[in-house]
């Protein structure tokens, strides 16, 4: 992989407990919703499906992928901005600016669902210490229910802000996409990326097969969140511990999805994670979690957490329960720094992802926050 950026972040084992610690992240103030018209048309494309954004600090431009997989038009990136008023903080404006396709090594689009090697763009971060973007691809794989499906490999890829093949990070054995019940589910995958001055971090959706079963009302589930160094190798992975389901699906047996949606660097130690439940019944209920990696075991080199030796997972802190949060809870899958107001506080955005549904809605929530970097 090629990231311009000469040094190695040595994480062999879970980051020092002695580590300094910072204030926790705190949301103060709610500052603001603002929507996208449902099938936004935009430069001859559809916009929507925004599962990942992020922003430029230096320039305000920001990014949201889509995982539309070319059911409107090929994987591409947006740009836009979001707009806060300079006195208040308050939230007042969200447009779309340009669009881009996002295009394999050899320059082509990458190809439409069902097909091999199409992408499953999940999430993007701007990586101010490159100047370019990482993206990752949740891929996709056959399983019981859909058996005729290809195996696209998952990823975590670079890109230049025009949407070019830059590299990608060397994905661990352990979470290569198989035909078989090894490795990670179908769509339980690369779902959420941080990017750090010393690392590049993703975390898997769920569970793997070896890992155990998905949550259900009665018990978690532990998802891997992997770090890379900046040459693109794995150095550690960490077992994030999923909650429960929060509530049974109506009616009793029926479907449920629950996982990591996105993650979002505090410090190279600390990040905030959105845990979001789909619920036959009930519809979505999403928390948002401050996650510390100090103390929580390397579980690289283990491809059973489902049996063998003991562990210790990341730790997790309560930030918000957005579920009852401008109800009707949405498919909140995006997490970005916005910027800094005037009294010095941060903005958090999260982001929903409409699925190209008439249901739901492509929402920006805007917080603004304490403790962030």
């Amino acid at each position: 992989m090629q990231i311009a950026v000469a040094f190695t972040l040595a994480v062999g084992a879970a980051p020092p407990a002695s580590a300094a610690r910072r204030d926790p992240v705190r949301i103060t103030r709610f500052l603001g919703e603002q929507r996208l018209s449902h099938l936004l048309k935009f430069q001859d494309t559809t916009v929507g499906g925004l599962s990942g954004i992020d922003r430029d600090p230096a320039t305000g431009t920001w990014y949201f992928i889509s995982d539309d997989r070319w059911r409107y038009n090929p994987a591409r990136f947006y740009t836009g901005r979001l707009e806060f008023d300079s006195e208040t903080g308050e939230f007042v404006g969200a447009r779309v600016t340009g669009v881009k396709t996002l295009t394999r090594a050899d320059g082509t689009p990458y190809p439409a669902y069902g097909q091999p090697g199409a992408a499953d763009p999940e999430s993007i971060r701007f990586d101010r210490w490159s100047g370019r973007l990482v993206w990752g691809d949740e891929g996709d794989r056959p399983d019981g229910r859909n058996p005729a499906i290809p195996i696209s490999a998952a990823g975590v890829r670079t890109t230049d802000v025009l949407g070019r093949h830059i590299g990608e990070l060397r994905v661990p054995p352990n979470l290569r996409l198989t035909e078989t019940e090894s490795g990670p589910r179908r769509n339980f995958g690369f779902e959420g990326l941080a990017v750090t001055e010393n690392a590049i971090v993703g975390v898997t959706e769920g569970p793997r097969y070896e890992d155990g079963p998905v949550p259900s009302v009665e018990r978690g589930a532990p998802a891997r969140l992997t770090v890379w160094n900046r040459q693109g190798t794995a150095r550690a992975q960490y077992a994030y511990p999923l909650d429960p389901l929060p509530t049974a699906p109506i009616p009793p047996g029926g479907e449920s999805d629950s996982g990591v949606s996105e993650i979002l660097a505090i410090d190279d130690n600390r990040y905030l994670a959105l845990e979001r439940s789909w619920i036959q019944g009930v519809n979505y209920r999403v928390k948002l979690y401050e996650i510390d990696l100090r103390g929580a075991t390397n579980v690289l080199a283990r491809d059973d957490l489902a049996q063998g030796m003991p562990y210790r997972p990341v730790t997790k802190r309560l930030v918000q329960d957005l579920g009852a949060f401008r109800p009707p809870t949405q498919n909140l899958e995006s997490l970005a720094w916005g910027p800094r107001l005037a009294d010095g506080t941060c903005t958090l955005v999260i982001g929903s992802d409409d699925n190209f549904d008439q249901r739901e809605v492509t929402q920006f929530l805007a917080f603004a926050a304490t403790g962030c970097p």
